[in-house]
């Protein structure tokens, strides 16, 4: 059974807006309460085109760029926006901070991120694009673009 923690934290619009148009955006972070942890869910706004531009994945990153956990999206969202998924049950603990971002193929991280916890919550916040780049080599990684 599935318990909703902290509700939906969505960001105004206008905090959202990012300078570049070809980002992906995390506009809401869900965490549920689940056997083993904590479900994810993640809303993301992205410039999906199909294959050659989606989201590809989002990702909790701890405040030191440790890469926590991976969602992997398979495909675009085009027809879909803005959308969202959950991923698997995440052992982390209630009043660990992180941050929980969004990365477009094939231009990368860059867009409205969240930082927080599942005790205190998830707020909007900008983090640099060069923050934990070289977790974008790691795995898990997308398979071929399913569209």
């Amino acid at each position: 059974m599935l318990v909703a923690l902290t509700p939906a934290c969505q960001a105004p619009a206008e905090e959202t807006t990012i300078e570049s148009p070809v980002a992906a955006d995390v506009v809401s972070v869900r965490a549920l309460s689940v056997a083993g942890g904590y479900r994810f869910e993640v809303g993301i706004r992205s410039p999906d085109l199909g294959c050659q531009q989606y989201a590809d994945w989002w990702e909790v990153v701890s405040l030191e760029g440790e890469l926590v956990y991976r969602r992997v999206l398979a495909h675009s969202h085009v027809a879909e926006q803005p959308f969202a998924r959950r991923g698997v049950p995440v052992a982390v603990a209630a009043d660990t901070v992180v941050w929980v971002r969004a990365h477009l193929h094939p231009t990368g991280y860059g867009g409205m991120a969240f930082k927080g916890s599942v005790e205190g919550g998830f707020r909007a916040e900008a983090l640099p694009a060069s923050f934990a780049v070289e977790l974008a080599e790691r795995g898990p990684r997308p398979p071929q673009c399913a569209n």
